[in-house]
Formats: C-alpha cells, sequence, structure tokens
C-alpha cells in the first residue's frame, strides 16, 4: 500500500462525490423540469449512456496516451459538464440537463478504470488489497455527496443549481490529487520476433467463462444497485419524507458501497472470489426482503445499506475476476468491454427505475429486482462447477 494507491483512492472518493450527487439529485431535478413525471430519471440515465458511449475512445486515450494524461482529460470534462448542469438547471432547461449528464459520462467512464489502475500500482500478489483498497475511497463519496448535496440545495433559487457549482470545485481538486499520482509505464509484451503482442480477438476473450461471470457479476450487480439507488429519492419523496431523510438514507447506503473495501480484498485471498460474490448474491436478496416489509425511514435505510455492501462484494470481486481472464496486452480492450457492459446495464437501469416506481410503485421495482440477482447466483453457481470439474479431470 503506497503514496500513488492513497492518491488514486482519493480520487476515487471525489469521483464518487460527484456520482452520489448526480444520483441524489438528478431524479429530482428532472422531476421538476421534466414534461412527464416517468422522465424524471431521464438525466440519471443519460449519465451512464454517456459512460458506455465514451468507453471505446476512453480506451483510446488510455492507449495512446497512458492512465495520466486519460484520467486527467475525464476531469476537465468533469468541470465543463458540472458547469453546463448548473445552466440547464438556472434555465430550466430539461433537454440541456439530460444533454450535460451524457457529457459527464465521458468522466464517469474514465473513473471506471481507476480501480483496474489500482492493480498496476502495486505488486501483484497485493493486486486484490490494492483494487478493494481504491474502491474503498468511496467513503468521501458517502460521507461527502449527500451532505454537499443538502448543503447547497438552495445555495440559488433554483434547487440544487449550487450542488452543480459545487461539484465544479470538487473536480478541480481531483485534478490536483491526480496530478500527484505517479503511474508507471506499462511493459509492452514483444513476440521473437521484436514485434508488440496483440494478444486475442475481443470475441475470444468474452467467451472466457471467467470473463462471462465477472461481467454478469460487475453489470447486473451494479444495475440492481442503481436500480433501487435511483429510485429511492423518488420513493422516500411519494412516502413523505424530506431531502434530508433520502440525503441520509443515501449516505449509508454509500457507506456500504465502500467501507467493507478495506476488508473486501482480504476476504478474497482467504476465500476465494467466487464465495464472496456468492455472499453479495444473498445480501441483495436480504435487500430485497428488507425492503418489502415496509416504507418506513428503517426499511429503507437498512435495505439500502444491505444493498451497498452486496454491490461492493460482487464488483470487487467481478473486477478481481476480470484480471485473471486477460493479458497484459489485451487490458484495454477487455477492460473498455467490462465497463461498456457495465454502463449499458446501469442506462437500462437508470430509465426503468423512473418508469417503474413513478407508474408501478416501490413494491413492484424491488420484486423485479429478483430476477438479474437470481441469473448473477446461477452464473457463480456455473462457474463454480466448471473449476470444480477441472480440476478433477
Amino acid at each position: 500500500m503506497n503514496r500513488n494507491l492513497w492518491l488514486l483512492a482519493l480520487c476515487q472518493g471525489l469521483f464518487l462525490t460527484n456520482n452520489v450527487v448526480f444520483i441524489a439529485i438528478n431524479g429530482l431535478v428532472g422531476l421538476q423540469l421534466a414534461p412527464f413525471g416517468w422522465m424524471a430519471t431521464l438525466p440519471v440515465m443519460g449519465y451512464v449512456v454517456g459512460g458506455a458511449l465514451a468507453t471505446p475512445l476512453v480506451a483510446r486515450t488510455q492507449m495512446l496516451w497512458g492512465r495520466k494524461v486519460s484520467f486527467q482529460i475525464g476531469l476537465v470534462v468533469a468541470v465543463a459538464s458540472a458547469a453546463l448542469c448548473a445552466w440547464a438547471a438556472f434555465s430550466r432547461n430539461f433537454w440541456l440537463l439530460c444533454t450535460a449528464t451524457m457529457v459527464a459520462g465521458y468522466y464517469s467512464a474514465n473513473g471506471g478504470l481507476y480501480r483496474f489502475a489500482a492493480a498496476e500500482l502495486t505488486t501483484a500478489e497485493h493486486r486484490e488489497k490494492a483494487v478493494s483498497l481504491v474502491l474503498a475511497g468511496g467513503l468521501i463519496g458517502a460521507v461527502a455527496g449527500p451532505n454537499l448535496a443538502n448543503a447547497t440545495r438552495n445555495l440559488f433559487a433554483m434547487p440544487f443549481a449550487g450542488a452543480y457549482v459545487a461539484l465544479m470545485g470538487v473536480a478541480v481538486l481531483s485534478m490536483l490529487c491526480m496530478a500527484a499520482v505517479r503511474f508507471e509505464p506499462t511493459p509492452m509484451a514483444r513476440n521473437a520476433a521484436g514485434q508488440p503482442l496483440q494478444g486475442r480477438p475481443l470475441a475470444e476473450l468474452l467467451r472466457q467463462p471467467p470473463m462471462v461471470v465477472a461481467i454478469l457479476g460487475a453489470a447486473l450487480g451494479y444495475g440492481v444497485m442503481n436500480l433501487l439507488m435511483a429510485a429511492t429519492p423518488l420513493a422516500m419523496q411519494v412516502c413523505g419524507f424530506d431531502f434530508s431523510a433520502s440525503a441520509l438514507v443515501l449516505e449509508w447506503h454509500v457507506i456500504g458501497m465502500f467501507a467493507p473495501g478495506f476488508v473486501t480484498g482480504h476476504l478474497i485471498k482467504r476465500f476465494g472470489v467466487l464465495p464472496v460474490m456468492g455472499v453479495g448474491v444473498l445480501l441483495n436478496f436480504a435487500c430485497v426482503a428488507v425492503a418489502l416489509m415496509g416504507v418506513e425511514l428503517h426499511h429503507f435505510g437498512i435495505a439500502l445499506f444491505l444493498l451497498g455492501v452486496g454491490w461492493n462484494f460482487l464488483f470487487t470481486g467481478g473486477t478481481t475476476l476480470a484480471m485473471t481472464a486477460y493479458r497484459p496486452e489485451e487490458k484495454d480492450r477487455a477492460q473498455a468491454a467490462i465497463n461498456f457492459c457495465v454502463y449499458a446495464t446501469l442506462a437500462l437501469s437508470a430509465f426503468s427505475s423512473g418508469v417503474l416506481v413513478t407508474t408501478q410503485g416501490w413494491t413492484l421495482l424491488n420484486a423485479g429486482s429478483l430476477l438479474p440477482i437470481t441469473l448473477t447466483g446461477l452464473a457463480l453457481v456455473w462457474l463454480a462447477l466448471q473449476r470444480r470439474r477441472a480440476a478433477v479431470a
């Protein structure tokens, strides 16, 4: 655990501050500005659609200019997109807000690679712990995000416009931290003739069983988490809670997402990646069970906290599992493919959350999330059986 890792963990925390504020306010601002109520979470969807569309471009910039330059470009986009969001709020322009959050997706696509960069800042035997530590930096976002949104919501006449302005400062601070991180150049693997190795085609990589399960675990785990988290502020508003209560629930949810990061790497090292991901699936089932018990504040709080811990186990495990499925020369295309699948699933869940919670209600939204949770569990069982047969053979 070195200085570069701690700085990258701080950048992760500031990145998550941006994400948590977006999740906390974009649906509510969208509800104020949207022509129809079911369109309220389109700005949330815009953020993840932008992330999905940006993944090939980010992979290209990482390949050409390296981690640091690409990450700094993402932070410049973060400043510009936050300014555009503020302008959209002040001018009460819903479609400009959706466009601004889509532009911000480029920053999200960059930030989504911080966890992979963490593995390159330490030795191979410590990469699980490095990934886990950097993800644990999200605790900063857990505390700062909801409180920042709450403190700045009435800074201007337009509710939450001040939060977008504050995010510009958060991105500038992250730029300063990123400038101090030293990324070592990755040695280029070469063949006997001295030519750079190209690695396997993406289609072949995506057929590797560990890669299949890693993508399912990361994408569906993130999708379920986003489905329920994006809908929570809207559901709590319908149930009569004010924004302060929603901010508190989101704060504990994000604490659940990132506090385990200090131990998840150790757990994976000791028990294996598949058992840890399996516990993540069980925690997701527990989240839905609690959410279906009622709509009091403690139901929302406990359910979202369990959801956060389950996400941590699935996402950290999925990242660790994916790194066993590709070679160094394949990392850019493999990581871009993983993040594309994650963002595509997030886009679907962000749109679905607004439609379902405003038309079908909180109960049916939770019941519907049982399908992807079950599919993730079945994928883990399938890979465990595959490995057992291979060991016997």
